[in-house]
């Protein structure tokens, strides 16, 4: 995403430990069902950037005559992310917990606003998704994301405020 570069020159970018990850990674690949659905995997989680990736399948046309992604699928799957930025976000501030610890962090976290700009046709076989953390305060974080074809042509953007206590 780029703009990450300000933020993280300032603080160093926190890789999680393995339980952490495959803890979030279970939220949100498993447990949240409707992301299940969608066929969200999440291929990428730190503190200053998570990607996830969605395989274009029958279920998730919107449009049968171009086999173009449905546009609720782009914003669902960036809500997502967004979300799963947050929780990261809230993982790195803290560290100082065992990783299961912060994984309970996460009972409150919900979407306040959110606003998807959609810029190009969704047509492809897969679906790459990115979202940062621009701003985590002690109730409200806000988010940027991005829909990307595999080719690395932005899709669409979006941005979000999440309630985080």
């Amino acid at each position: 995403m780029g703009a990450n570069a300000d933020k993280t020159s300032a603080e160093a970018v926190i890789e999680f430990e393995p339980e952490f990850v495959a803890g979030l990674k279970k939220v949100f690949e498993e447990m949240v069902v409707f992301n299940k659905v969608l066929g969200l995997e999440i291929t990428k989680i730190n503190s200053a950037e998570v990607r996830g990736r969605i395989a274009m399948k029958p279920d998730l046309v919107g449009h049968f005559s171009y086999n173009r992604i449905h546009g609720g699928v782009i914003s669902a799957g960036l809500d997502a992310l967004g979300g799963l930025a947050c929780m990261a976000a809230i993982g790195a501030r803290h560290m100082d917990e065992p990783p299961m610890q912060r994984l309970h962090r996460f009972a409150k976290l919900g979407t306040i606003d959110l606003r998807i700009d959609y810029l190009r046709p969704g047509i492809g076989d897969a679906f790459e998704l990115q979202a940062e953390v621009l701003r985590l305060g002690s109730r409200v974080a806000n988010t940027r994301m991005a829909f990307l074809g595999t080719d690395g042509k932005l899709l669409a953007t979006g941005s979000a405020a999440y309630i985080v206590s």
